[in-house]
């Protein structure tokens, strides 16, 4: 018989969540966005595998790796026509089903709540707004503002921040570039199957877990988190 949510012990204190692919239903959008801005440089399109693997990473570092054949001075006129197309769907996108709820029941059993994103602060302020989320996150840090994944930085200063040990941390997310990011921060890991990144590179990266959905990531955080 399982003991009620709010009375279980907690293994983890902060819980850190990638954003885009991960609690927001944006990764075929974000691939799509990510070719057509390609195009309209006049670049090789990246294939959607392509496409979808940069996701997570900071804007600029994910457009120069998506698109090798753009030169770098072209690397601002390429930000501006991604940004252009993604700002034409804001309104088409949202949070998976069932994030809403698994958010709140980890709050009721007061576990600190990160967002560790490679979206930029006004990205993520705007996704945030427009999610109706505000107060939900403890914390939260954007690839413009420090070092993106999987540099360790990002969650170490979410752990400062929160004054939360690395043990007591877990970072999840559904790309390599966030288990990476735990494992150079020295936390724990849990991967979701439903994002940009095929589960095939998750296991010798070694999450605690990898769920194949929101109802399954919430199941599994209720129980070991």
């Amino acid at each position: 018989m399982h003991a009620p949510e709010s009375t279980r012990p907690r293994n983890f204190d902060l819980i850190a969540f990638d954003w885009d692919g991960t609690l927001y239903d944006s990764t075929a959008i974000i691939t799509r966005c990510i070719q057509a801005a390609v195009r309209d440089v006049g670049g090789t399109v990246p294939s959607d595998k392509e496409a979808s693997y940069v996701i997570g990473m900071g804007l600029a570092q994910a457009l120069a790796h998506a698109a090798p054949d753009v030169p770098s001075q072209r690397y601002p006129m390429l930000a501006e026509r991604y940004k252009h197309h993604y700002g034409q769907h804001l309104n088409d996108i949202s949070l998976f089903e069932g994030v809403l709820p698994l958010l709140h029941a980890l709050r009721a059993r007061q576990h600190l709540l990160a967002v560790a994103t490679g979206k930029s602060r006004v990205g993520l302020d705007l996704a945030l707004a427009s999610a109706d989320l505000h107060g939900v996150f403890d914390a939260s840090r954007t690839a413009d503002e420090t070092a993106g994944k999987p540099h360790a930085r990002m969650l170490l200063e979410l752990m400062a921040e929160c004054g939360v040990p690395a043990a007591r941390v877990l970072m999840v997310g559904d790309t390599t570039h966030d288990l990476l990011l735990a494992r150079n921060a020295g936390c724990a890991s849990v991967a979701v199957s439903y994002g940009a990144h095929d589960t095939a590179g998750f296991a010798a990266l070694g999450p605690l877990y990898v769920a194949h959905s929101v109802a399954d990531l919430h199941a599994w955080l209720i129980d070991h988190a």
